[in-house]
């Protein structure tokens, strides 16, 4: 325990030592003269704003300019949240371009004033590259009509900045910081395009992510659904730009996207449902449909697995779990211990449903939203199948699962899900399999879930949990042996003959950083025995 405490402290003083040194560096003349290298090229290709309206919120209503406090807007004392929304400028884009092209640009200049020289605050990675985007992509406010003294201030300030994220781009720890800093680089080398070192270092650094962060199959090796999404709407922005000026399309830019589209339609278009895996919660991905569209873009995919998951469907009924391993630890950040859960979806309302992710790391519900007691699944002694550690704001697992046996049948009249995981191994000698199966003219599901011990030297307590939807309501028979639910005006039966069943409130974050209270239907028992198997029962009434 010493030896270990000792290795902490002195790592955590070689952790601060090293950003002392990086600190003073970044603040010397020498960084200050590396990141003023610039090249005397003018603004050639300009973007249209529009192209980014799959990651922008655009307002209905459209601002001036001239309703800011234009003075006084960088003097105020603002919460970091709205320190980082004003000084990544995508603000901008809620401009009406009625707006003062003068008045625009006054804004950028008093910015340049009081940041020409690196700060660490308002020059942090993520809000340089924003900027940057922001600036060339609103260029008939911020660029338009501007005087030559004026235009050579900008274009020293873009490419400067560009120079910090091609020396920092190694650094942020986020991957979808390391691709938006990577697109502002892409993006600068487009629009000055005499200076070619920017497209260059852009687009290998693009390679590398492609290699770094997606399988074989054009998955994030995150296997996290909101991170696929991201990465295609990046990649579809910096081809549109290429497109756009005129530039060659590379060909890997091309293949990444026809991988990601077709993850996309197994996830999400072929369904047009949020299943809640692996920090997914519910999304606005009908708006980037429009934005697909509108561009031309169409992705098909006709296979049932994929990343590590399954989705089998037909007119009524979808049935998805999750069936892969858990990532690697340096993918983890996102992670939700809810291997072999599912969820279960009845003319496209969540009959079953995972509770959701709560996606602030900054409060405690996140923790409590990775657990594997807020996903359809079973729980040992109220412990998780993975261990989490923390390093900073961010859990990463410590100890992850691997996922064997999967098996997936779909038939007319017959389905079938199954899979085994070791996660519960380790701390109490359990494998632990489950299997579903589905028969679609009974409008039945049938579980089985599986515990397995070499030595089973004491008991140890098991909870099987079937989280609902918010709305569902949920009633307890007489019996005490079967619950019924309703969603919808729709009735359904939950049945487990041998164990006792009961109904318990729970938490639901299927809406971004917001909780409601919702329901769940739980197993409970005690396993004492080499082999033990749990079966339930979902039917239609």
């Amino acid at each position: 325990m010493i030896n270990k405490n000792f290795l902490g402290i002195l790592g955590q003083f070689y952790f601060n030592l090293k950003e002392s040194f990086k600190s003073v560096y970044k603040n010397s003349n020498f960084y200050e003269k590396k990141i003023s290298k610039t090249f005397n090229n003018s603004f050639e290709y300009k973007p249209s704003p529009h192209l980014l309206s799959s990651i922008i919120k655009y307002q209905n209503k459209k601002y001036k300019i001239e309703d800011f406090a234009i003075e006084s807007i960088w003097k105020n004392n603002l919460s970091s949240k709205d320190y980082e929304k004003l000084n990544n400028f995508f603000w901008f884009f809620s401009l009406d371009l009625k707006s003062s092209k003068k008045t625009t640009q006054t804004i950028i200049k008093n910015w340049i004033s009081n940041n020409n020289k690196y700060q660490k605050r308002s020059w942090e990675f993520d809000l340089t590259a924003k900027r940057i985007i922001s600036w060339l992509s609103n260029h008939q406010l911020t660029y338009e009509d501007g005087d030559q003294e004026y235009r050579s201030t900008f274009d020293y300030m873009i490419q400067k900045q560009t120079n910090h994220l091609l020396n920092e781009i190694k650094n942020p720890k986020e991957i979808e910081n390391k691709m938006i800093g990577c697109a502002a680089i892409i993006l600068t080398g487009l629009a000055y395009k005499n200076e070619k070192l920017y497209l260059i270092n852009g687009l290998n650094l693009l390679k590398n992510i492609i290699k770094f962060s997606l399988d074989n199959q054009g998955f994030p090796k995150s296997r996290n659904i909101k991170q696929l999404i991201f990465y295609l709407k990046y990649f579809i922005i910096i081809r549109e730009w290429f497109k756009e000026s005129q530039s060659l399309i590379p060909e890997y830019i091309d293949e990444t996207i026809y991988y990601l589209g077709s993850s996309y339609a197994f996830i999400w278009q072929n369904i047009k449902q949020d299943i809640f895996f692996n920090g997914n919660y519910s999304s606005k991905n009908s708006e980037f449909d429009q934005y697909l569209k509108r561009l031309g873009y169409k992705f098909k995919n006709q296979i049932n697995e994929l990343g590590g998951y399954t989705i089998l469907k037909n007119k009524k009924i979808i049935l998805a779990a999750d069936i892969g391993s858990s990532p690697n630890k340096i993918f983890s950040n996102d992670y939700q211990a809810g291997a072999l859960s599912f969820e279960i979806f009845s003319n496209d309302k969540k009959l079953i449903s995972n509770s959701g992710y709560y996606s602030n790391k900054n409060n405690k519900f996140n923790k409590l939203s990775r657990s594997t007691a807020l996903h359809c699944n079973l729980t040992i002694e109220d412990y998780s199948s993975c261990n989490f550690t923390k390093n900073k704001n961010n859990l990463f697992i410590d100890k992850g699962l691997k996922v064997t046996k999967t098996n997936v049948v779909f038939e007319n009249n017959y389905w079938k899900i199954s899979g085994a995981h070791d996660g519960y191994l380790i701390n109490f000698g359990i494998n632990y399999e489950r299997e579903i199966e589905f028969y679609p003219e009974q409008m039945k599901f049938i579980g089985y879930d599986k515990l397995f011990r070499k030595i089973p030297n004491k008991e140890i307590k098991f909870d099987i949990r079937f989280h609902l939807y918010p709305s569902s309501k949920v009633m307890k028979t007489q019996d005490n042996k079967s619950i019924l639910i309703e969603i919808d005006e729709e009735g359904w039966k939950f049945s487990c003959d041998n164990f006792d069943i009961n109904i318990d409130n729970g938490l639901y974050f299927g809406d971004k950083n917001s909780y409601k209270e919702n329901q769940n239907i739980f197993i409970s028992g005690m396993n004492n025995e080499e082999e033990q198997i749990i079966k339930w029962e979902i039917s239609k009434l």
